[in-house]
């Protein structure tokens, strides 16, 4: 119903096939630098998604076909940075169906906030933190109050928070199974043998509650 994008996936895109070949040589002939070919491309291919998708966002009036297109990582630390680069990239795609990628860093944070003020589709990313996903729910809530305080449609803005969950099992269960391998007690390893592959969805559905409690 949706799909998105960040810069690793684009990498292996372009590196891993030729079917960016094209797309990549026109681009190049007319920018420069490495950021701008990479941009320009990228730009192209997320207009080209929102509007195969733009049928699902019409049909659901809004709820769903949307196709996300991240910040910069440079300017995960850099709130200001990442409103005025969100704001660009909002404007250069121009599809309503589109949403912004923004860390869920501190500093991301009151941009989340900002651009939510001013209309603009965020998908907030990077979060793990059941603590964090709480902050960014505020956000998104503040964010949307200043919204219909300048009479904008709330109807036609939309956000997501995207909470990580392979990542955090891919960290957790190395700790357990070094744990594992030192371990003599049975009954302790059987424990934490059970813990495998749990820890990351016992997280998200922490965040679940907050979500509940929050809304």
């Amino acid at each position: 119903m949706g799909m998105t994008s960040n810069p690793s996936i684009f990498f292996f895109s372009f590196a891993g096939s030729g079917d960016y070949d094209e797309a990549i040589a026109q681009v190049a002939s007319l920018v420069t630098s490495v950021k701008q070919i990479y941009e320009g491309v990228a730009i192209q291919d997320i207009q080209d998604a929102a509007d195969l998708m733009r049928p699902v966002y019409d049909t659901s009036d809004g709820r769903d076909g949307y196709v996300s297109l991240e910040v910069s990582a440079h300017l995960a630390f850099d709130t200001q940075g990442t409103i005025d680069e969100a704001v660009r990239l909002w404007e250069t795609v121009g599809r309503d169906n589109v949403m912004i990628k923004v860390p869920g860093t501190p500093e991301g944070l009151p941009a989340i906030e900002e651009l939510l003020s001013q209309g603009i589709n965020i998908n907030v990313t990077l979060l793990f933190s059941v603590v964090v996903y709480e902050q960014v729910a505020w956000s998104y809530i503040r964010g949307l109050k200043r919204l219909a305080a300048h009479r904008g449609n709330l109807h036609r803005v939309a956000s997501v928070a995207s909470f990580f969950v392979s990542r955090i099992d891919s960290l957790i269960d190395k700790q357990l199974e070094a744990k594992i391998s030192k371990e003599s007690r049975p009954a302790q390893r059987a424990m934490m043998e059970g813990l495998l592959g749990t820890v990351a969805i016992a997280n998200a559905k922490l965040a679940y509650q907050i979500f509940q409690e929050v809304f």
